[in-house]
């Protein structure tokens, strides 16, 4: 367990993506690299890094974009993270078996190891967006891996609107809180709604580093793809919410953002949500809607 006045150096990738696999491999591993010589000590990859963001459309073709884990991909990050001894969190399309598919976030160690594979719980089905069709929802459910020692979780894009989802991630113990995502405007509403659209992606999240006392930790994709104009602005917020980096709209970049673990601890003794939760009274959380139990 990290020492609660330790700093840990985060490192995010955020990258534009072609339609090769092995190029996006390729420039993910050197800036993992990169990253590492900056001083990062976690580095995080995008959702899907590999490859354009298929799920624009339903397409069978694209699950031959899929590989099991351990496969070719994860080898590769696990190479990587134990060349540069920088842990490593990277967003994979996960072939399990014939006909069966997830979105599986990897964890990897500073030595290369496999820790903990999280599959992404929450599968959105929106216009441009129609992941249900290529993926079935996770079965690993919300969890807390240790990566040189500190307590971390990986929760995947759609995941990152779900309260339930952070609290459950931070009860097990994570410190911090990492989402790799692939979120942008549709061209046609960005004039409109494309402000208030980030906004709100971005206040959600912060809003998650306050109720539970960590850090978070978005890695976006960047570029414009088909019909989706991804929007950056990877970010990390604190423990009180603040934003302590955030990339740009519209440029490939690499965020190096030391994190001062101590403020978990300083900012749950001033706001001790942990404490004051009424677990007792909490049971229509399991309910799809409070009338439920009427029918």
């Amino acid at each position: 367990m990290a020492q609660s006045n330790q700093t840990i150096v985060l490192g995010l990738i955020q990258m534009a993506c072609s339609a090769d696999p092995a190029g996006n491999l390729g420039t993910a591993l050197a800036r993992i690299g990169e990253a590492a010589r900056q001083g990062a000590q976690i580095v995080c990859l995008q959702e899907l890094f590999q490859s354009l963001y298929f799920c624009q459309s339903e397409d069978l073709s694209a699950f031959d974009l899929a590989e099991p884990i351990p496969g070719p991909t994860s080898e590769a990050l696990c190479r990587a993270a134990a060349e540069h001894k920088v842990a490593v969190i990277g967003s994979l399309f996960e072939r399990r078996a014939p006909g069966l598919y997830h979105n599986t976030a990897v964890l990897i160690d500073a030595d290369g190891s496999l820790r903990g594979c999280y599959r992404k719980m929450h599968i959105p089905d929106d216009p441009l967006y129609y992941e249900k069709y290529y993926f079935t929802p996770g079965d690993l459910g919300f969890q807390s891996v240790p990566l040189r020692g500190l307590p971390v979780g990986a929760l995947v894009c759609w995941d990152q609107w779900f309260p339930e989802a952070a609290r459950l991630t931070s009860l097990k113990g994570a410190q911090i809180l990492f989402y790799p995502t692939a979120i942008g405007w549709h061209p046609a509403e960005k004039a409109e709604f494309g402000a208030a659209q980030h906004d709100a992606w971005e206040l959600m999240q912060r809003s998650h580093a306050v109720a539970n006392g960590v850090f978070v930790a978005v890695t976006n994709r960047v570029g414009r793809e088909s019909n989706l104009e991804f929007w950056g602005t990877s970010f990390v917020a604190d423990p009180f919410g603040r934003v302590l980096a955030r990339a740009s709209h519209d440029r490939e970049e690499i965020l190096i953002v030391p994190c001062d673990l101590g403020l978990i601890e300083n900012t749950r003794r001033n706001w001790p949500f942990l404490r004051d939760r009424r677990i007792d009274a909490y049971g229509e959380l399991l309910h799809r809607f409070a009338d439920s139990d009427k029918k």
